[in-house]
């Protein structure tokens, strides 16, 4: 297996990316380095293959930047995984070039319209998948169907046997929601049968209350986003009342310390180092923009891990499997 990584993709590139090349080469055989020489000491040269770039996609980049500077390390990356070169690419640079990317020079899947950003949130069952988280504002019912698809197979990768999936909206009845939300139900629905549990509402992701829930971008990316702020109040304002507490909270957070551990880990995003663009004909997997040594580590595991589980074939299989039998599976 061989997975390419863009060593000019994110705010801490190259110094942090390359890092997390090291610590991951220690688990994945063959990591492909894909930007400028320049960067790299002898060390890195002699441990990984490397294939050269003479430019780079900055993070302010507008997505069709990434068709136009065709000897960036963003779209020779994406060159490899179309050519058979590499089995997957990670990349933590711009969302919207990289979704392009992915889409255009990779190509879509069979069937899938609208590829889409699945991002795994933490909950009191372990995890729900967020689909989409982002690449797609608007969206019409046929895509929602298509998302969960695509999230279920996702799901089963992470461990799920039997994945249940919710539509996100403002409430539970069927009757919620504008024209197209409520089509969308119907088409889950009829099409996913005893897999769609029906409408879910936004503390319903953290809950666990499904193991996906579909929904179009700019919803997902608000939630997304609004889920990671409170992350950080509950852990600021938890740190702040220790202060202010004296001496005794003080003790009493030494017996908790565990606990913090625990939850710290849980909110850290890097312990989940990135998620797939899901629907292109290629295992892509984008890492946050400030991603360190440890998330790009991640990061590459997540890769290795959908070569592994055939990610590409299984939402195929799903997509062929729900238009001929009305069997999300």
């Amino acid at each position: 297996m061989k997975i390419a990584l863009d060593i000019m993709g994110g705010d801490r590139a190259p110094g942090e990316i390359l890092k997390g090349a090291l610590f991951a080469s220690e688990h994945i055989e063959k990591i492909v380095l894909v930007g400028p020489k320049k960067f790299l000491n002898e060390e890195l040269k002699g441990k990984f293959e490397v294939v050269d770039s003479s430019d780079f996609i900055p993070m302010d980049a507008s997505p069709m930047d990434v068709l136009r500077r065709k000897d960036s390390s963003m779209h020779i990356g994406l060159k490899l995984l179309r050519e058979g070169k590499v089995d997957a690419f990670v990349s933590a640079g711009a969302t919207g070039p990289l979704f392009l990317g992915s889409t255009t020079i990779v190509g879509r899947v069979k069937n899938i319209e609208r590829p889409s950003l699945a991002i795994p949130i933490p909950s009191l069952k372990g995890f729900t998948i967020l689909i989409d988280g982002g690449a797609n504002l608007r969206i019409r019912p046929k895509h929602y169907l298509e998302f969960a698809i695509m999230g279920i197979a996702y799901a089963r990768i992470l461990g799920k046997e039997d994945p249940k999936v919710g539509l996100l909206n403002i409430g539970e009845e069927e009757t919620k929601g504008n024209e197209e939300i409520r089509e969308a139900y119907k088409l889950l629905k009829e099409k996913l049968k005893d897999k769609f549990v029906g409408n879910v509402e936004g503390r319903d992701i953290n809950a666990g209350t499904v193991d996906v829930v579909v929904t179009d971008g700019f919803s997902g990316n608000v939630a997304l986003k609004t889920m990671e702020g409170m992350a950080k109040l509950i852990s600021d304002i938890i740190k702040e009342s220790i202060k202010r507490k004296g001496v005794f909270a003080h003790i009493g957070a030494i017996f908790l310390k565990g606990v913090f551990k625990d939850l710290k880990k849980l909110l850290d995003p890097r312990a989940y180092g990135g998620a797939f663009i899901l629907g292109v004909n290629g295992v892509v997997v984008k890492a946050h923009g400030s991603s360190d040594a440890l998330a790009i580590r991640n990061a590459l595991k997540v890769a290795r891990d959908g070569v592994e589980m055939k990610l590409v074939e299984r939402i195929e299989r799903g997509m062929e499997n729900v238009w001929n039998s009305g069997n999300g599976g």
